[in-house]
């Protein structure tokens, strides 16, 4: 990792990678947390519902045992005159009254008793107290745990027991009279539903802290004991009016409320949600989200990081490419593993541009280094021009003395071959060069009289390409070193140019001894592959060298020997290349 950080682009970039993952990570981690914490709110408030509506029906069912029991106090005499008596003011009245209004064909009804059998025992212990009052006081009968019951009389209606308080219960209250007589209200009877039996079926349920808030501000905390702070918020919650919302206590404590008013008692049943006592009942599963939303940024920025490390390496290799060709260093470094992208294939360039210029520069160093050993031997066996174009001028004259006019036209030939030689250009044309040639040839001619022969035909659109100077020559000498037979009456010698589709072609002709398959091949093998032997062939390979530095790839030579007699050597010259070759000295 860091070997891209040391490169100021990537290490901007990865530092914005960095944020930008981090940021998208935190976003991400935040919205999932928050749907979770969302999705657990939402339950807690269906289940407080759902809590709700079991109190509700649990309500409604009571009433519903009341309006039925209010039925059967109506439907039957007996029941409705041990009533009356049981609003006498002490027990003793209540007996008396009882005896009084008995009649000796039926049997004793007992209200205490008939409560109890169809009021708590049917209604599952939830009414705990029913009391039947008269204007100034009351008589009470209770229900304990067991169903035992207690009775009390002559309580005045202001009495602790009659205090209507959520803490206690619910309190139901009829009117009670007696149709048959036809007279008004005697009296009123008042229902106690006990909270902790109704309330009691609903601590199962998970929804958080609850309560129920009365009107006048009661409170009735649901399976928390006493809490002066949730009674608080329960009090605040419903005060605030809304069936949900926030209630802040402090920086970092937030309740969530709902709440849901009664339709059976003048109530409201509230639950309040602690969000950050939520967040710890649930911390494994936001840790668990967290750590998911780590490895992913992790995994994402090991990615990035792997992805530019490969791309800096790259990048360092090219720079230190350029490095090296800057300082001139050409030497091929270690073998790089590419890869399909566009960094990738710049350093596999530059590599094979690098690998291309060293080969270049040795091939031109090596043909300089030719061309000063062949000035140096040059200069090792110069002979003064003046002198040698005055010593050739005395016998040519002495020749034509002696009326020997083949000597001298040989003389004058060899003078303007030595002249056109030592001239300082280097670039001639074509048609220069074939003079050249012509002049050796012509004074080969005078050398074997009779026995040797040329043929020049060239092709008018040859004539003025560019070339080097006096390449042509030692392809002819080669032919009188190694293929001319000076006891065969016809040597011959032609030079055949003409245009193709794609180059121009010069062919060297002769009908000399060959060479031999072996030998050919070696030739063949040492031109192709460039290399330098230290002896055969030099004339070849010299010609071949300053063919190929003047011309490029854009030329070729090819050798083979007739299938009658002879070697055939074609030079092909593209017109691609001829276009961009050096051509201010052609004349």
């Amino acid at each position: 990792m860091g070997s891209f950080l040391q490169i100021k682009i990537y290490r901007h970039k990865f530092i914005a990678y960095c944020i930008f993952v981090v940021a998208i990570g935190l976003t991400l981690g935040t919205l999932t947390s928050a749907m979770l914490l969302n999705q657990w709110i939402g339950n807690a408030r269906i289940e407080a519902a759902n809590a709700f509506a079991r109190v509700e029906n649990e309500l409604q069912y009571d009433a519903d045992r009341i309006e039925a029991y209010m039925q059967r106090i109506y439907s039957n005499p007996g029941l409705m005159n041990d009533a009356r008596s049981f609003l006498s003011s002490s027990a003793e009245g209540y007996l008396t009254n009882r005896l009084v209004n008995s009649q000796f064909s039926q049997p004793l009804v007992s209200f205490p008793e008939d409560v109890k059998t169809y009021l708590y025992s049917w209604a599952q212990g939830e009414i705990t107290q029913i009391s039947l009052h008269t204007a100034r006081y009351g008589n009470v009968v209770r229900f304990n745990e067991n169903g035992t019951a207690s009775f009390s009389f002559g309580l005045p209606n202001a009495d602790e027991a009659f205090r209507d308080t959520i803490m206690k219960g619910f309190v139901y209250r009829k009117k009670l009279s007696d149709p048959a007589l036809g007279a008004p209200e005697f009296g009123e009877m008042r229902f106690l539903i006990s909270s902790d039996q109704v309330f009691k079926s609903i601590r199962n349920f998970r929804f958080g802290n609850a309560a129920a808030v009365s009107a006048s501000g009661d409170t009735y905390l649901i399976g928390n004991g006493q809490d002066q702070d949730l009674e608080e918020l329960s009090r605040l919650a419903e005060a605030d009016g809304r069936s949900h919302g926030f209630i802040s206590k402090g920086f970092m404590k937030h309740i969530l409320f709902a709440s849901f008013p009664s339709t059976k008692f003048n109530f409201k049943f509230i639950t309040l949600i602690d969000l950050s006592m939520l967040i710890r009942q649930h911390a494994g599963m936001l840790v668990t989200v967290f750590l998911i939303v780590l490895a992913a940024m992790i995994s994402v920025l090991l990615l990035i990081a792997y992805n530019m490390r490969d791309d800096a390496l790259f990048l360092r290799r090219i720079i230190q490419s350029i490095g090296r060709v800057k300082m001139a260093n050409f030497t091929p470094s270690g073998p790089a593993r590419y890869r399909r992208n566009e960094y990738g294939m710049i350093a596999r360039e530059l590599d094979d541009m690098i690998q291309q210029l060293n080969k270049h520069i040795r091939n031109e160093y090596l043909l300089k280094i030719k061309q000063q050993e062949t000035e140096m031997k040059a200069l090792q066996h110069q002979i003064n021009p003046h002198f040698l174009y005055n010593t050739l001028e005395v016998i040519r004259s002495t020749a034509l003395v002696n009326q020997d006019r083949d000597t001298a036209d040989a003389i004058a030939t060899l003078g303007t071959l030595y002249r056109e030689m030592v001239k300082k250009e280097t670039v001639i044309s074509i048609a220069s060069e074939l003079e050249l040639l012509q002049k050796y040839l012509e004074i080969m001619e005078f050398k074997y009289p009779g026995r040797f022969y040329y043929q020049i035909n060239v092709e008018p659109p040859l004539l003025l390409l560019p070339t080097v100077k006096f390449w042509m020559q030692p392809l002819a000498e080669n032919f009188f070193i190694h293929g001319f037979n000076t006891h065969h009456e016809f040597n011959l010698y032609v030079v055949n140019g003409f245009e193709s589709e794609a180059c121009y072609v010069l062919e060297f002709v002769d009908n000399g001894s060959g060479i031999s398959p072996e030998r050919l091949e070696n030739v063949r093998s040492t031109l192709s592959n460039h290399d330098d032997p230290s002896s055969g062939s030099i004339g070849l390979r010299n010609v071949y060298t300053r063919l190929h530095f003047f011309y490029g790839n854009g030329f070729s030579i090819e050798i083979e020997n007739n299938e009658e007699a002879g070697v055939k050597i074609s030079v092909r010259i593209s017109k691609e290349v001829i276009a961009h070759v050096q051509t201010d000295d052609c004349g």
